[in-house]
C-alpha cells in the first residue's frame, strides 16, 4: 500500500481523526439492530472467535506468531488486507473495519483524545541494543549533524507517528529553532521502498528498522545519523495494540485469550533461539500463501518489546508527552487511565529474558 504524500509537514489534522471517532460512533448507532457491529458482537451472547487484522508485507505479526503456536487455542484470525501505517492500522479498528491493530504510542493518544472508544491493551514493538531505529544517510553524504538537515528531504513511513516524534525530538534536542524544524521535510515512503530511494538520492536520510535496516546494513554504503534508542534511551516500548472497548465489553473471554496469546508470543520470541524464531517466520509466511520474500527475515535479531509480557505502564504513554504538546495533540496532563488497561493480559509472571540467541 503506497501513501501520497500530504500537502503539508505536519500530522494529519485533528479534525480527520475526530471524523473518524465520529464515524465509529455512527457506525454503532446504524448497526446496532443487526449490521456488522452486531455479528461481532457474538450475537445470542455467544463471543466471537475470529479476530480480523491487518498484517505487514514480508513480516509477521506477533499475533500470527501467536496463533501459529497454539497460544490462542480456538480463537482464529482472518487477514483483511496488509498496511504500512500504524495509524491507518489503529484507524481501521476505530472503524470496525478490523478488530485489532497496532501503532506507535503517541498515534494510539492522538486517536483516543479525539474520541474514538479504542483501548490499548498491551506493547508490541519497541527498541533495545539489538533491535531499534535508524536514520540512515549514504556514505559519502555531506549530512552530519541535524542542523545540515534543514531543506533536506528524510524518508517515513507516515507522519504523525513514531519516527515524527523522534526525529522531532532530535531536532529540538540538537538546538534547532520550531521554524529551522518546519524546513526539514518527511516524505512519505513505504519502508520496503526506503533504503531504494536513499540509494537512488530521492531523499537524503532514510528511516530504516529491524530487518531491513540490518539488509541495507549488509549491503554497505551507508552510516546512522542518529538512532531512537540514541535519542531517547533505552529499551523502551514504544507502540501498543488496541481493541475497541466494546468488542473487549461484549468478549471479555476471547479479548483475554487474544492479548495473553500475544503476551505469550513475546515471551517466546524473547526465550527461543533466534534460528528458531527465524524458521518459525519462515513457515508462517510460506502457510499464508501471500506472494512474499522471506529474505529479509534472517536478520531479525530480538522482538524489541522491553516489558516482561508487554505489560503496560504509565511511562509508556507520558514518554512522548513533550511531542504531543509541542504538536498540538494534547494540552495538559495525560489522562493515562482511559489510554489503556492490562485487564486482558494473564501472564503475570512472564519467563525471564535469554542473556543470548545462540
Amino acid at each position: 500500500m503506497k501513501f501520497r504524500k500530504p500537502s503539508a509537514r505536519t500530522a494529519p489534522a485533528a479534525g480527520t481523526v475526530a471524523a473518524v471517532a465520529a464515524a465509529m460512533a455512527l457506525s454503532l448507532v446504524l448497526t446496532g439492530c443487526g449490521g456488522a457491529a452486531t455479528a461481532q458482537s457474538g450475537g445470542s451472547g455467544a463471543e466471537v472467535k475470529t479476530i480480523r487484522y491487518q498484517g505487514s508485507p514480508n513480516t509477521v505479526a506477533l499475533v500470527e506468531v501467536a496463533e501459529d503456536l497454539g497460544y490462542l487455542g480456538d480463537v482464529k484470525l482472518e487477514w483483511i488486507s496488509n498496511t504500512t501505517s500504524g495509524p491507518q492500522s489503529i484507524q481501521s479498528v476505530a472503524t470496525d473495519q478490523t478488530d485489532i491493530g497496532g501503532a506507535f504510542t503517541g498515534a494510539v493518544i492522538k486517536l483516543i483524545e479525539a474520541g474514538a472508544p479504542v483501548q490499548a491493551v498491551i506493547n508490541y514493538y519497541g527498541e533495545d541494543k539489538e533491535t531499534f531505529t535508524g536514520y540512515y544517510v549514504e556514505e559519502g553524504s555531506p549530512i552530519k549533524t541535524a542542523r545540515d538537515l534543514i531543506g533536506k528531504k528524510v524518508a517515513v513511513n507516515t507522519l504523525g507517528a513514531h519516527h515524527e516524534a523522534i526525529i522531532n525530538t532530535h531536532l529540538k534536542n540538537s538546538g534547532l529553532t520550531p521554524e529551522e524544524i518546519k524546513q526539514v521535510q518527511l516524505v512519505v515512503v513505504p519502508p520496503n521502498e526506503t533504503e531504494v530511494a536513499l540509494r537512488k538520492k530521492q531523499v537524503d536520510v532514510g528511516t530504516l528498522g529491524g530487518v531491513l535496516q540490518d539488509r541495507a546494513l549488509a549491503e554497505g554504503g551507508v552510516r546512522a545519523l542518529f538512532t531512537d534508542v540514541g535519542v531517547i534511551g533505552g529499551p523502551f516500548d514504544a507502540g501498543q495494540y488496541v481493541l475497541r472497548k466494546d468488542f473487549l465489553a461484549k468478549n471479555p473471554e476471547t479479548s483475554r485469550t487474544v492479548v495473553t496469546g500475544i503476551a505469550k508470543a513475546i515471551e517466546w520470541e524473547r526465550t527461543t533461539p533466534r534460528e528458531q524464531v527465524i524458521a518459525k517466520f519462515e513457515e508462517i509466511i510460506a502457510k499464508r500463501g501471500r506472494n512474499e520474500s522471506t529474505e529479509a527475515l534472517k536478520y531479525w535479531k530480538s522482538v524489541g518489546v522491553a516489558s516482561p509480557g508487554g505489560r503496560l505502564q504509565d511511562r509508556d504513554f507520558t514518554r512522548w508527552a513533550d511531542y504531543l504538546t509541542s504538536a498540538g495533540i494534547i494540552t495538559g496532563d495525560l489522562d493515562t487511565k482511559k489510554l489503556y488497561t492490562n485487564e486482558f493480559n494473564l501472564l503475570e509472571t512472564p519467563a525471564p529474558a535469554a542473556t543470548s540467541k545462540g
